[in-house]
């Protein structure tokens, strides 16, 4: 489930509510939750009471509404920061991990047979200013010794945020002009060649899940099925994106 987007108007609360009895009541029911990042509305420069507003309305509904343990990464919107600065986008995160209970931005667990690893795809750019989609070089260096740790025979799920890999984000708008192909940093993985050859590496790598994008595909590639899973929220509670 991800990019709920929650917020106290447009019936995002009831919403996320009716989607978390959905998933609930499935006759294969799931085992688990996993919150793929952009769980509240908008921490981007706004002001830090209505940010925690967004938050303390995001716990109440998985309080009332959930009974399944959730897994979850950190999105963009989740991020508060009033200047576009590595820094802020630092000091922003921790606020956001705190509210996800979780103490790294980056970590693996294994469940019912699966390897199941938490990236954190929302990263300053190396000059310190706003982010791009990419692992930084601790992250990328802890997630291959990850999966040089986990036997060959354990299947892999890789999480993130922004897409890895995903055909979408070119229907997204306007995104061919010139004769070229335009994709901005911030919608897909920049080190997305990278990170394809390392799992090309460790073939047990099955599937990557993201969302950010708010349209939904399935991209196979060299043996790893990539899934753009949209948006809980649509078009940030009005009606369909696309």
């Amino acid at each position: 489930l991800t990019d709920v987007h929650m917020q106290s108007v447009v019936g995002a609360a009831k919403g996320f509510s009716r989607c978390l009895h959905h998933a609930q009541s499935l006759d294969s029911p799931p085992d688990l939750l996993i919150n793929g990042g952009d769980a509240i509305m908008e921490a981007h420069g706004r002001n830090r009471g209505s940010v925690a507003r967004q938050w303390s309305l995001y716990r109440e509904v998985l309080q009332l509404d959930n009974s399944l343990p959730v897994l979850s990464c950190v999105g963009n919107h989740d991020i508060w920061c009033r200047e576009e600065t590595a820094a802020a986008l630092a000091d922003g995160r921790k606020w956001a991990m705190d509210e996800l209970a979780l103490t790294r931005p980056y970590y693996s667990l294994d469940r019912n047979g699966w390897h199941l690893i938490m990236l954190d795809s929302v990263q300053a750019n190396a000059d310190g200013s706003w982010y791009t989609a990419h692992l930084d070089e601790a992250q990328y260096e802890w997630l291959a010794a990850d999966l040089k740790a986990t036997p060959a025979n354990v299947p892999v799920l890789v999480v993130t945020h922004i897409p890895i890999l995903a055909a979408c984000v070119f229907f997204d708008g306007k995104r061919y002009e010139g004769q070229t192909w335009n994709v901005p940093g911030r919608w897909m993985h920049a080190d997305a060649r990278r990170l394809v050859d390392l799992f090309d590496k460790h073939r047990n790598v099955k599937a990557c899940l993201s969302g950010h994008i708010h349209l939904t595909d399935r991209v196979d590639y060299n043996g790893v099925s990539y899934y753009c899973n949209g948006a809980v929220s649509g078009a940030w509670w009005f009606g369909a994106y696309q």
